[in-house]
């Protein structure tokens, strides 16, 4: 049953009591300031939360007590928990695409049951794991060798979007990680996403093509990009080794076995996902898991998928105010709809998590970028953040200047405790991390306390430097710390951040899941590569009636009079780095 006063279907989340409730609230916390909240010992324990390992420490956000029983009011009003069941329940709730939302079930233990349409999924994700560990087990033991005898100890993974980043985010986790160090030792890991010839030159920069396997990742084998960077490394094997060398070299993540087959890859090489997993929260599926595993090993990827799964029952199963992403994605609705807050900062003082930014940009974006909620209704306010980020110190020399003294950004910074690797000279004060880790602490108090006038003048600052030199403080921000940087972190560290994106898209009752706002440029790319075609194959300009504005058409021309060479050449391939050298 819902809440007595919980969403009614058609109804907007703004009509509810406690939106309005939240919204009365916000002039009570526009009299507050973070450096007076912060000396009330008994809310700063409240907002103090530590589980599964992770502590998180939501003190400088801009909340009281009041707060969060009214954001607690509005989940339960939202019927949250009743989402969050009906997304571990495989019920179809991305309702646009008439699909479940199961990634959850993609790192699930043998013994769980998660049961979409009546079937349950967890042996059908186990049998590709064990064929991704058998087959990775071939390939990093020497048993699964190339064309002329080699073994594979370089990979290239082709695939864009969520094929790509956040693959790309593990595997830079990891690289540094001793245990998967030693784990890699002497193994190369290389991703392609875009379509660019640039990308396509450094990918395969260096590599032997004896040595190296190839692995192509898209569900339906039919995305522009990845299948075109596909073709163009099939070549550069082909030219190097032979039309033999395709079923020894190259295997693909897909579930359209008969266009693999096509391709010229064994379906047998082919390892499978499923429509209840999007792309940019497939990294624990094939998409992620087989690249990673050729380069790590399973057992270390499975202890990724560990670590996702405790944050997986975590969010499941604990209340509101204990429950991580719950709280995180609570929050986030607050400073966004509430305080107008459009932007997040993630700033990991952590350099293997480097990558996190980027992949979290386009899973929050892509989910959260809505205008209309999942009844199709326009809304009155807006939804998602724009989301950005930098490792510490380095985004300090970067943007921190902006998020000091110019717009507020609510930032959120991620420590860990143990250091991957570890440096100490002789002679200095504290060790890296541990310089590393002072500006962790300290810049989360310098955006919340500021510098005020007075305080200024007590430094002696003279009168003219002082309003350039005050700092208005007051600025919220969240602290993370992991134990360590592991593959088991990491997995807790995703699932966290991926449940506190849902958490948002349930409030705010839009689709998490869909994602049609990528569709209308790629139809009207598709247009331009038709044109395009017929211009450098028959020498031709791009005329108006070809169905472009003038600024479009002018442009295109521009592009083609700029080229070394306009028609295409005919009967020989180009091959990247001849690409480079001929500026095509």
């Amino acid at each position: 049953m819902l809440h007595a006063q919980a969403q009614k279907k058609g109804s907007l989340v703004n009509e509810l009591p406690a939106w309005q409730a939240l919204k009365e609230h916000v002039g009570d916390i526009e009299k507050t300031h973070l450096r007076d909240l912060l000396h009330d010992e008994a809310r700063c324990m409240a907002l103090i939360k530590e589980s599964e390992g992770i502590y998180c420490d939501f003190t400088r956000q801009r909340v009281t007590q009041r707060t969060l029983e009214l954001l607690y009011e509005l989940a339960e009003q939202s019927d949250l928990r009743g989402k969050i069941n009906a997304m571990f329940n495989g019920e179809h709730i991305n309702s646009t695409e008439d699909r479940a939302v199961l990634h959850v079930a993609t790192r699930a233990h043998r013994n769980q049951k998660i049961m979409v349409d009546g079937r349950n999924v967890v042996p059908d994700v186990w049998e590709v794991l064990d064929k991704i560990k058998a087959f990775s087990d071939k390939v990093r033991n020497g048993e699964w060798v190339g064309v002329t005898g080699k073994p594979l100890k370089k990979v290239v993974a082709i695939g864009i979007g969520g094929s790509f980043l956040g693959p790309l985010f593990v595997h830079t986790a990891l690289r540094t990680e001793p245990n998967a160090m030693r784990a890699s030792r002497d193994r190369t890991l290389r991703f392609l996403a875009n379509v660019d010839p640039i990308d396509v030159a450094r990918a395969l920069d260096g590599l032997d093509p004896e040595e190296t396997l190839v692995v192509v990742i898209s569900k339906t084998f039919t995305t522009a990009e990845t299948m075109l960077n596909a073709r163009t490394v099939r070549s550069w094997l082909i030219e190097r080794l032979g039309p033999d060398a395709v079923a020894k070299h190259m295997v693909a993540v897909s579930t359209n076995t008969k266009l693999v087959k096509e391709f010229g890859i064994d379906p047998d090489n082919a390892f499978g996902f499923w429509d209840w997993v999007g792309g940019r929260y497939s990294v624990c599926s094939a998409v992620g898991m087989l690249p990673l595993s050729l380069q790590y090993g399973f057992d270390i990827m499975q202890e990724f998928l560990a670590g996702a799964n405790n944050m997986d029952e975590h969010f499941k199963n604990l209340p509101y105010q204990d429950n991580l992403p719950v709280l995180i994605g609570l929050l986030s609705v607050w400073n966004v709809s509430f305080l107008g807050y459009g932007a997040k900062a993630i700033l990991p003082y952590c350099q293997a998590l480097s990558k996190l930014a980027p992949h979290i940009q386009q899973v929050d974006m892509e989910s959260n970028g809505k205008g209309v909620d999942i009844n199709g209704v326009r809304l009155p306010f807006e939804t998602g953040e724009i989301d950005f980020g930098e490792p510490g110190t380095n985004g300090q020399h970067s943007f921190y200047q902006l998020i000091h003294q110019g717009r507020v950004i609510p930032c959120e910074f991620i420590g860990i405790v143990r250091s991957q690797q570890s440096v100490y000279l002789k002679g200095e004060v504290v060790s890296n991390h541990d310089e590393l880790m002072c500006n962790f602490f300290a810049q989360a108090d310098a955006l919340a306390y500021g510098k005020t006038p007075e305080q200024l003048r007590s430094d002696n600052v003279p009168d003219y430097l002082i309003p350039h030199r005050v700092f208005t403080g007051n600025r919220p921000s969240m602290s993370v710390m992991l134990p360590s940087c592991t593959a088991y972190t990491v997995g807790q560290l995703l699932s966290m951040y991926e449940h506190r994106i849902a958490v948002q898209g349930f409030i705010w009752n839009i689709n998490s899941f869909d994602q049609w706002g990528v569709e209308l440029g790629k139809v009207l790319a598709s247009k331009v590569r038709t044109v395009m075609n017929s211009a450098r194959t028959r020498d031709r300009k791009v005329l108006p009636q070809d169905g472009f504005n003038y600024s479009t058409t002018r442009m295109i021309n521009k592009y083609l009079e700029g080229k070394t060479q306009v028609l295409y050449p005919e009967g020989h391939d180009v091959f990247p780095i001849d690409m480079l050298r001929a500026g095509h």
